[in-house]
């Protein structure tokens, strides 16, 4: 009974979130929100504000009103749920197979931004548990005139090499209307600009936390280096730890029969995303790791089985203008990429003209200088420039399906400003090909990632 005396009694809960609060204040790092523990004085001691204006106050034996119970419920629920979603967990729907096995199209998945340390609001101003578009209108969730400068609380550790990370689309902050989900830079690149506004306009530009999420492998972090050879990815001379998840595709030729969509699904895998060809006849792209390469050929009716391999120049539709970092001078492709070093904050590079295309977006975009070209000479901010101190540590992100994922290989670094968090628990997961209730995977239910 006293236990129950205590925890109503008014001094105690005014200390309870008044220390709360100031936990949350440190962490935050802004001293004027301090001037927050006055509201909760006044809360719970003195009274004096109505804070809660829309609610009224009734009276002995008044009815009470069923709209501002309602409303009184719904602001609660936004404000808690804004709450969560800016600090803690943010959920998030996988929309691509560029991730397959490891996380699979249709998975829904709760996001911890603790992991890495949840970004401050660059763009405060926003709809309340939306990301970039309104749900009914189409139309931009957010303005954009209060910009705040990128700076990310403490988390509980910093990404680490193959880690699966979301984050913000390095290539977003420009969006064609018409083609929202497609890279604007590559549109551009391989049909002009003014076809691409005309085809496809108009644009939007976004700010770096209303891009697109993302969520991929990163195999490499800032001052690593980094090579792919024969589809096989190499970080500091080091072969990548071989996840059941990575896979690429890989030509198998059978005895004229088709494999068994069974034994298919039992591989994880959708049937109808796997196309035979009876003219090969076999399977020209089958996605699956080196261990079930293996097992598949030792089925009766499966003659070969060979890893598709992409040597220069790229297999279509991959091209040098597809693949980072734009040009045909580096002669890398998908499965034969770099060497190329990950960028890290306070280290300084020899800047040349041969090497400008792998910093240019990183100098003029991430780090924000104004960048120009005269008479083979670089200039920074209008200054002569033969070197470049890097502002902010970079990673390099695949998608652990290496043949069906438009990752780094296409769009270069991905600044430590654009990280979001990691995937930590997938809460439902259903398959596109199925109707309800067949369409709900069970076993992925409740799986930590």
């Amino acid at each position: 009974m006293k236990i129950l005396q205590i925890a109503a009694n008014k001094w105690f809960k005014f200390s309870v979130w008044a220390l709360l609060y100031l936990l949350w204040v440190i962490w935050f790092g802004n001293w004027w929100f301090l001037l927050g523990l006055a509201v909760i004085y006044d809360l719970y001691i003195t009274k004096k504000v109505k804070w809660a204006f829309w609610k009224k106050k009734y009276k002995e034996g008044d009815k009470k009103n069923g709209w501002f119970e309602w409303l009184d419920a719904i602001i609660f629920a936004l404000v808690v749920s804004t709450f969560i979603k800016s600090f803690f967990f943010e959920a998030y729907m996988i929309p691509t197979s560029s991730m397959e096995r490891t996380l699979m199209t249709g998975d829904y998945l709760f996001v911890s931004k603790l992991s890495f340390g949840p970004k401050v609001s660059q763009t405060p101003l926003s709809f309340p548990l939306v990301h970039n578009i309104l749900p009914i209108t189409g139309g931009e969730s957010y303005l954009t005139w209060i910009q705040n400068p990128y700076r990310r609380l403490k988390g509980i550790s910093k990404v680490k090499r193959d880690d699966i990370v979301v984050f913000n689309f390095p290539h977003g902050d420009t969006v064609l209307k018409a083609a929202p989900t497609e890279d604007y830079y590559t549109h551009v690149r391989l049909n002009g600009r003014a076809y691409t506004h005309k085809m496809y306009g108009p644009v939007v530009s976004r700010p770096v936390d209303k891009k697109d999420n993302y969520v991929k492998r990163c195999v490499a972090i800032a001052g690593d280096s980094l090579e792919i050879i024969n589809g096989q990815v190499y970080v500091n001379g080091t072969a990548q730890t071989a996840y059941p998840g990575i896979q690429n595709t890989y030509t198998v030729y059978t005895n004229g029969t088709p494999i068994n969509s069974r034994l298919i699904e039992d591989m994880g895998m959708s049937p109808q995303e796997i196309y035979f060809d009876s003219s090969l006849p076999g399977y020209q792209s089958f996605p699956m790791n080196p261990n079930e390469a293996q097992d598949l050929l030792k089925l009766p009716n499966v003659l070969d089985v060979r890893q598709n391999i992409d040597s220069y120049p790229p297999d279509f539709p991959d091209s040098p203008l597809m693949l980072f970092p734009f040009t045909g001078d580096f002669k890398w492709t998908r499965d034969n990429f770099g060497p190329l070093w990950i960028p890290a904050k306070g280290t300084t590079i020899e800047l040349t003209i041969e090497n400008l295309p792998i910093y240019h977006r990183i100098i003029a975009s991430y780090e924000n200088n104004t960048l120009e070209i005269k008479d083979d000479m670089i200039l920074i901010n209008g200054q002569p420039a033969t070197s470049y101190t890097f502002k902010l540590d970079y990673y390099f992100m695949l998608g652990d399906n290496r043949h069906n994922s438009l990752d780094s290989r296409y769009w270069g670094f991905v600044p430590e400003s654009h990280v979001v968090g990691s995937p930590a628990l997938i809460w439902f997961s259903k398959s596109q090909y199925k109707s309800f209730p067949k369409s709900i995977r069970w076993k992925r239910m409740f799986k930590f990632v």
